[in-house]
């Protein structure tokens, strides 16, 4: 029995890591940022061409320079999203 208990502790702690991760809007794939609360696959090739056209972003209130990302969105986003480390 307690070997149950601690496997599954030990998953939910992996899942919650997992959950808790960020997503680097500067290495971030499509799909990972379509992920992203109010981002969907438009939004997300949006914030590549952005990217790609002007570099890392060096703060994440950048993101709302993106075409169809405004303050609501960032604010939905935010917590979840990162530049880097």
């Amino acid at each position: 029995m307690k070997k149950i208990a601690l496997l599954c502790i030990a998953a939910l702690v992996l899942y919650a890591g997992a959950a808790l991760a960020a997503v680097n809007v500067n290495t971030a794939t499509k799909g990972e940022l379509a992920e992203l609360p109010g981002i969907g696959g438009v939004k997300a090739a949006a914030i590549i061409e952005y990217r790609e056209a002007n570099g890392a972003f060096e703060d994440l209130s950048e993101l709302m320079e993106v075409k169809g990302i405004g303050e609501a969105t960032f604010n939905d986003l935010k917590d979840e999203a990162t530049v880097g480390e």
